[in-house]
């Protein structure tokens, strides 16, 4: 609905014209068509596909991408958005799992480098900016999914530390344990799941690397 103003300088409520509501609705489901097509061809062609790949995938021209995605910037910023709801929904759900709060840090771990593995060319893509994009730009889309995980992992150290009485530092522990434990994981990911190292380690032998590692510091129960 759009607002108007009449010759008094009232605001008057004008309906939006359903021929609106319908192309935005078209845009919308036409966009996450596209999008899919597009992580269809980086599965296909690698995190490096170019344009005209992705348009081939889709069944449309570079221009039509164009129009409803903007350059590649726009492509990898609504690519990013589309991986961070799945990977934010495996974190959810890993998190229900139950258990102690190793038993569900390890979950949600778990479920990451999992979708590393089963999709290692979409984390590629993912992880590797395009020349139009900036590191440490505050609408950076890695930096926003990677501060999502992390917040997720803190909201569960934090509850521990409350029940744990520790209460006095949960606060900083939390968020620093949190977003700690993404960046471990993470290179963890790049190193073991991606390729770069000869050693090879499983999602499960990984997981556990890193579940040791941060075991000691929330082991026990309420302190004294």
């Amino acid at each position: 609905m759009t607002i108007q103003t009449d010759g008094a300088d009232q605001a008057v409520a004008v309906p939006r014209d359903g021929r609106d509501s319908r192309w935005e609705a078209h845009r919308a489901r036409r966009r996450r068509q596209l999008v899919e097509a597009a992580l269809k061809a980086i599965r296909r062609h690698g995190a490096g596909v170019g344009m005209d790949e992705i348009a081939a995938q889709a069944g449309t021209s570079k221009t039509v991408l164009y129009r409803h995605l903007g350059d590649r910037a726009g492509l990898y910023g609504a690519v990013v958005q589309a991986v961070d709801e799945n990977v934010l929904t495996d974190l959810e759900a890993a998190q229900q799992q139950g258990g102690d709060v190793v038993t569900r840090i390890e979950a949600m771990v778990r479920s990451y480098l999992a979708l590393v593995q089963r999709d290692p060319e979409i984390y590629r893509f993912v992880m590797t900016r395009p020349l139009e994009t900036t590191e440490g730009d505050p609408d950076d889309p890695v930096h926003r999914l990677t501060d999502r995980v992390g917040e997720q992992i803190a909201v569960a150290i934090r509850g521990h530390l409350l029940d744990t009485g520790r209460a006095d530092e949960a606060d900083t522990l939390a968020l620093a344990w949190g977003h700690g434990i993404v960046g471990l994981v993470r290179a963890s990911a790049d190193h073991f799941l991606t390729g770069r190292s000869t050693t090879q380690l499983s999602v499960d032998a990984a997981t556990h690397a890193v579940v040791e590692l941060i075991r000691p510091a929330l082991a026990g129960g309420p302190r004294p």
